[in-house]
């Protein structure tokens, strides 16, 4: 049984915490956010031929390390050097952002977790999105969700403390395509407004998932519950960014409906990218 060393509370300097996936667009504000909390921060590279080099190479990881993370190289499905690299390293905190197609390797990290004993007083799944156990998705968004489930049930089950980070969605315009909305611009030509584009969602900034991400690794309110960043002044609706965008364009732009068939064909063989659905 994992015994959760509760008693214990952590300030930022001394909670040593590792992020897996830094380089990703959620990662990096995570891993941004640890550094200026002051903790240590490490960051699990994955290891393979060419891979390593590539990620020590990229702007966002150098950036990083420049600040003071430190690298650890690994992978999450290789349990045994998870649990090495935590138990040498004394890491207290893990938050994990890895991508769609790597969900379900978690469980690997949550046995090593668990292994190790209650070194680790905190981890973070990677969620970082809409709630997962309230939210009713379809493909192809629906299997990656169903992994996600399996993925807090094994949690609690094993009894490694968590908390569970849910931003709703990015603060970017969301593009029903492949794009990722930290690609590119908001439209400059027409917008795509999916249905009557009246439904409201909460818009959160990567800054702000990563510093209240920090924030709640310490907060002991927040030990084994789900979270929710939802600031009032950032729920809009598809129409409300459309106006804010036009405001700062000075200028109108065309309006084109998608509709729910269009949208939902549109998101056929899109097993992984970022969705925006608005129905």
């Amino acid at each position: 049984m994992y015994q959760h060393r509760e008693s214990q509370t952590m300030s930022p300097a001394e909670g040593r915490t590792m992020i897996i996936g830094s380089a990703g667009f959620i990662g990096w504000f995570l891993a941004d956010a640890c550094l200026q909390s002051g903790r240590p921060t490490y960051l699990l590279v994955r290891s393979g031929p060419g891979f390593a080099s590539r990620s020590l190479k990229s702007s966002k990881i150098k950036s990083l390390v420049d600040r003071g993370a430190t690298i650890l190289h690994g992978c999450v499905k290789d349990g045994e050097l998870m649990e090495k690299l935590i138990r040498e390293n004394k890491i207290e905190v893990v938050i994990s952002a890895v991508g769609g197609d790597c969900v379900w390797d978690q469980i690997h990290l949550i046995k090593a977790i668990k292994a190790t004993g209650g070194l680790v007083k905190r981890f973070l799944p990677s969620e970082f999105g809409h709630d997962i156990d309230r939210a009713e998705p379809v493909e192809p968004g629906l299997m990656m969700y169903k992994e996600k489930r399996k993925v807090r049930r094994l949690i609690e089950e094993s009894g490694v403390p968590y908390t569970y980070i849910c931003c709703n969605s990015i603060a970017a315009w969301p593009y029903h395509d492949h794009t990722h909305p930290a690609d590119l611009l908001p439209p400059l030509d027409r917008f795509h407004i999916y249905a009557d584009g009246s439904v409201k969602a909460y818009f959160i900034a990567g800054t702000d998932i990563g510093k209240f991400t920090m924030r709640a690794v310490e907060d002991p309110r927040t030990l084994n519950k789900t979270l929710h960043f939802q600031p009032r002044t950032n729920l809009l609706s598809i129409n409300d960014l459309a106006r804010i965008w036009e405001s700062q364009l000075g200028r109108s732009l065309p309006r084109v409906t998608i509709s729910e068939d269009d949208l939902l064909s549109a998101a056929k063989g899109v097993v992984f990218e970022f969705i925006g659905v608005f129905l």
